[in-house]
């Protein structure tokens, strides 16, 4: 799974696309509201913790952009001003929350069954997610059934299930996944895995990246998955030492089934013949090749 611990520093990461992410997530609650963030009424205390953790987390991760008060948090930013104590919230707990990060997110709760399962999340600016669609679900039929997760029955879930119930408070993990898009969106309209349209010009390849972390939250239990999407145009990212030698052998690396999942027919005839001629380019510059471990930080 590719898992690794987690700095508490690194829990909420915000950048210089906050305001793009903020100003997206409002229209897209405003338009859709509920089918993209709520609470159901099992995961509703989990919920409010989870906002009390966004509240108290902020303003000291980012005190530049988030003051702390009485009654909950203010963003310096945009001047918004949120009572999280009231009761009711002016707005779903969940709504509230997709306010305050760029990240999305899902808490799961475990049932008498042990199986977790997704009662409350803000899943706002997905690309494999339909917050709709999964609600109630368990989190094996949501890779299983839903994802269509290549191998998830036979190598992964044990491990998933494991890592859910033991995950604590105070140890945090994280990890990154990535697909190659033709399309420079984060809109679940606009995002499939691969280029969508075969083979199409070298410019219009991004890449996809999702930082996912999960902790458990000390109160209630319920587990938080947060994840963040970053997208960066192939063209630029390839200029960076190794990086195209890199990114072609780990596309070359799925078998058939990660291949078909990641859509690797839709441009591999275009991407791969580009990444090996930057990569030999590279080489030809100087590239020393045996020193790639020691600089192994991008991608992921």
């Amino acid at each position: 799974m590719g898992l690794r611990r987690m700095p508490w520093d690194q829990w909420i990461e915000l950048d210089n696309q906050f305001e793009y992410f903020h100003a997206e997530k409002a229209r897209r609650l405003a338009d859709i509201g509920r089918k993209c963030a709520r609470t159901e009424p099992e995961a509703l205390e989990a919920a409010y913790e989870l906002l009390e953790e966004f509240s108290d987390y902020l303003p000291q991760r980012y005190p530049s952009l988030f003051k702390r008060t009485t009654v909950g948090i203010d963003n310096l930013l945009t001047g918004e001003t949120f009572n999280i104590v009231e009761r009711p919230l002016k707005e779903d707990p969940m709504q509230m929350a997709a306010r305050l990060v760029q990240d999305d997110f899902a808490l799961l709760l475990e049932k008498a069954d042990g199986q977790y399962y997704l009662f409350a999340g803000a899943i706002v600016m997905p690309g494999l997610w339909n917050l709709d669609e999964r609600m109630g679900m368990p989190l094996s039929q949501i890779h299983i059934d839903h994802g269509k997760v290549p191998g998830f029955k036979e190598k992964l879930e044990r491990g998933v299930m494991s890592l859910f119930r033991r995950i604590q408070p105070d140890a945090p993990v994280q990890r990154n996944t990535w697909y190659i898009q033709g399309l420079d969106s984060m809109d679940a309209e606009g995002f499939t895995k691969g280029a969508g349209e075969k083979n199409m010009p070298v410019d219009n390849f991004h890449y996809r990246s999702e930082r996912q972390s999960v902790r458990r939250l000390p109160r209630t239990g319920a587990v938080a998955f947060l994840f963040r999407t970053y997208i960066v145009p192939v063209i630029d990212m390839v200029e960076e030492p190794y990086v195209p030698g890199r990114l072609a052998s780990a596309i070359r690396s799925w078998d058939d089934d990660m291949a078909d999942y990641k859509g690797r027919h839709t441009f591999d005839d275009v991407l791969l013949p580009y990444l090996d001629d930057k990569h030999s380019v590279q080489v030809a510059n100087g590239l020393d090749v045996t020193k790639e471990d020691e600089v192994r930080v991008y991608p992921y």
